[in-house]
Formats: structure tokens, sequence, C-alpha cells
């Protein structure tokens, strides 16, 4: 697999994978996790009303330092169609995974046969990392650059290369994280006179 290295503007690289995965209508969840994920995702939403006014979204860092692109978004014209919905990033099992950016750990667990660390933003935002053996607790606040975790040594999208899947939504739409980088993107043309 070829990755791609990616430097940008003196920039200290920080942040959290993001996957997500939807939750399947009626499935029955443990009472102590939803209870705790309610609050915290509830704490999390208010944190992020009261800072996201503007509609602008701070902009955030890379989980992964280096950071190298192993598999860009594809985000989908229509929500239910295919496609790779956040970047792959490189890594190998053990490395430090850090928060992308300020905000509240509202889902540190499993989800499927992977480990999935997810974290509300301030401005709303969710970034979400697998896999990823998380060192955080549901409920705690991190800075950007705070260490939530470790590549888990698991099977990966990637396999048989490790990758690091970073995934952001803001509510049920997905974005590219590329485009929220401080220094990076998105491109935008403008128009020569």
């Amino acid at each position: 697999m070829t990755s791609l290295s990616l430097r940008w503007f003196g920039l200290m690289a920080a942040g959290t994978l993001i996957a997500v995965a939807a939750a399947t209508p009626g499935a029955a969840a443990p009472r102590a996790v939803t209870t705790a994920t309610a609050t915290a995702t509830a704490t999390a939403t208010a944190t992020a009303t009261a800072t996201a006014a503007s509609g602008e979204h701070a902009p955030l860092a890379s989980p992964l330092t280096p950071m190298r692109l192993v598999s860009p978004a594809v985000l989908p014209a229509q929500p239910w169609l295919p496609g790779h919905r956040g970047i792959d990033l490189a890594a190998a099992p053990g490395d430090n995974v850090t928060s992308p950016g300020p905000g509240i750990v509202t889902f540190a667990g499993v989800v499927v046969d992977r480990s999935v660390v997810t974290i509300t933003h301030n401005d709303g935002l969710r970034s979400s990392l697998e896999p990823v053996t998380a060192t955080v607790a549901l409920g705690d606040a991190v800075s950007a650059g705070s260490p939530v975790g470790v590549v888990a040594d698991s099977p990966s999208h990637c396999a048989p290369d490790t990758c690091v899947h970073w995934g952001v939504r803001d509510g049920d739409t997905y974005l590219d994280p590329l485009d929220l980088l401080a220094g990076f993107g998105p491109v935008i043309l403008l128009e020569v006179e």
C-alpha cells in the first residue's frame, strides 16, 4: 500500500480517529454504557451549542505524528451511497493517538470488532478514531493534542497494513478531515481578473 506524507506549516499534529457506527434500531446496549454515553453526549452538545453559534469550525490537527495519508475520503453524494467516510492514516500498533481538537470523549469502546474513540469537539463536530484502544474514559475533557489512546493491534480495513481511520461528522453529515486541518484545506479557487 502506498502512503503519501503530508506536512503543513509548523503545525504540531494531534487528534483522534473517527469511525462512525450507526446504531441498529431496537438493539439493546448495556444500560451503564447507554446512560454514560447519553450524559457525555449531552454535556458535549451543551458546550458545542454555546460555542458554535457562528457556524464556523475550529481547525483540527492530525491524530498521528507524522501524518501519512494512506487513503483519502470519498464522500458519497447521498448518505446511503457507498464511499469512504473519512481518511486512513498510516500507523503501527502501539503508536500514540491524540485528540484532533478540544472536546469531550463521548464514546470509548468496541464497535463490532474494533476499538473506537469518539470525541465531540467544542464546536459540535465529532471525530471518531479506529482501531484505537482508549487511554481516556467516557466524559473526559480533552484538549487538542492530548493523548486519547494507542493504535490497537487488531485487524483494520487497511490489512495487511495497519492504519487509523479518522472520520468527522457535523450532525449526520460526514466531512473530509483534510478540509478541517489547520493550515491545510479546503482549497478554494479564486477568480483571476
